[in-house]
């Protein structure tokens, strides 16, 4: 499975309206969620015989990570809207979220700046940040990588 199937099942969901997809092929598990803040994309791989080692590019700007069982799944946060990422509540404050942090459901990860209005961005999944794909005062695009969970 490569990045262009990945993008048109997320066309797909975004055209019909789907909440969930979830597709299996040649060993491995794409299941994707759509929330009201974003679409959280979960990431797995079940082995089974005869098939090796399978690699897959989760995003566009993400490395390609080669999956094994025993791998823990992974989450793509993603923007829910277009404006402005910032990663700290203030200029002289501390990041919500670093690589390396530990991220609980509801937590505020960062904050999106649209139209003047500040909108908090809040976590749908749990986990350790893996990457964090942009910098503080990039703009963003809707549906753009910004974390990815392990």
């Amino acid at each position: 499975m490569n990045i262009k199937e990945i993008k048109e099942m997320i066309q797909l969901m975004n055209e019909n309206g789907l909440t969930e997809l979830e597709l299996e092929k040649e060993g491995l598990r794409i299941c994707l969620k759509k929330s009201p803040l974003g679409v959280i994309e979960q990431v797995s791989q079940e082995s089974r015989p005869g098939n090796g080692s399978s690699k897959m590019q989760e995003t566009q700007d993400a490395k390609e990570a080669s999956k094994g069982p025993g791998l823990p799944p992974r989450t793509v946060i993603r923007s829910p809207m277009v404006g402005t990422f910032y990663a700290s509540p203030a200029p002289d404050a501390p990041p919500f979220v670093q690589v390396g942090s530990q991220v609980e459901v509801g937590q505020v990860v960062c904050i999106i700046e649209a139209m003047k209005l500040m909108n908090e961005i809040k976590s749908e999944a749990r986990g350790k940040v893996v990457t964090i794909n942009i910098n503080s005062g990039d703009p963003v695009e809707f549906n753009q990588p910004l974390f990815l969970l392990e």
